[in-house]
């Protein structure tokens, strides 16, 4: 299918530091995994093409810095965003209890058309570990009250990676469809300043 006919979503994936985000974009994008940790350092991006329910759709996935000294950068890296991500971690009670700042943070600096009606999907990451501090029916609860798809994954062991992102694609597609808007059809524009500044913050974390 011709390049122009794909299209073209971009999602965020938001959450305090240390929950896995930049492992868990690895692992779906590169199907690679590491226990060193490094804090992302402002942004990072990958891209990903995929198909989902026989749509063409080229992913872009930002992964973002878990600490307030850059959420400066918001405004920038979240406009135009198609779908929003949140992580935590599910031995974190800390992380989860986030959630509500990191979705009234997304939803000012974006400010999406219908918010309301926004899609979020929420990931509870590292179920490979023990001495988990929020339960299944907690974070369910949660994506209840606030209108999100809910995901148990693990980056490490690779469980419910690419089913959370599809469920990301499908839900800002519907979103799209739903609200009437034109789906993107072109790669997100960056500076040549942003460019350099996103591929010097790669990261294994």
């Amino acid at each position: 299918m011709a390049l122009w006919k794909k299209v073209h979503l971009k999602v965020i994936l938001l959450g305090n530091s240390g929950v896995g985000k930049s492992s868990f974009m690895n692992q779906y994008v590169n199907h690679r995994f590491t226990n060193m940790y490094r804090a992302t350092i402002g942004a990072d991006f990958l891209t990903k093409e995929v198909n989902v329910d026989e749509r063409n759709v080229v992913l872009q996935i930002w992964d973002t810095a878990g600490t307030e000294r850059f959420q400066s950068l918001g405004v920038a890296l979240y406009r135009g965003a198609d779908c929003c991500l949140l992580m935590f971690d599910v031995t974190s009670a800390a992380s989860f209890q986030a959630l509500d700042i990191w979705k009234k943070e997304f939803a000012i600096q974006a400010d999406p058309v219908e918010p309301d009606k926004f899609p979020f999907v929420v990931i509870g990451n590292k179920t490979d570990l023990d001495h988990r501090e929020v339960s299944m029916r907690q974070a369910q609860d949660w994506c209840r009250q606030n209108n999100a798809l809910y995901f148990e994954a693990s980056a490490k062991e690779a469980i419910n990676v690419e089913k959370a992102f599809q469920g990301a694609v499908r839900v800002s597609l519907q979103y799209h469809k739903d609200n009437k808007m034109d789906l993107p059809s072109e790669h997100f524009q960056l500076t040549s300043d942003e460019r350099s500044q996103a591929s010097s913050s790669k990261c294994t974390c």
